[in-house]
């Protein structure tokens, strides 16, 4: 969640509209898909969760597109 969410946070924290932090938000899951979870259930796959993306990031992320309005999964 928190790949999602710092993103987010610091692109509001700039002045930015909700729009462009459910941007930040979608970078930040996407920045997920190469890595390999550590933490949290995903982390019992190993070296097999890499290259999908985080739970926790997209649940994030779609939370963030929905606050944003309908607009923000379309750009």
């Amino acid at each position: 969640m928190v790949d999602a969410l710092l993103p987010a946070i610091d692109t509001l924290q700039s002045n930015a509209d909700l729009q462009k932090a459910a941007e930040a938000a979608r970078q930040g899951l996407a920045a997920t898909i190469p890595l390999i979870a550590r933490k949290g259930r995903a982390s019992y796959l190993g070296e097999r969760s890499r290259g999908h993306a985080d739970p926790g990031a997209a649940s994030a992320s779609l939370i963030l597109e929905c606050l944003a309005g309908d607009d923000a999964s379309t750009s």
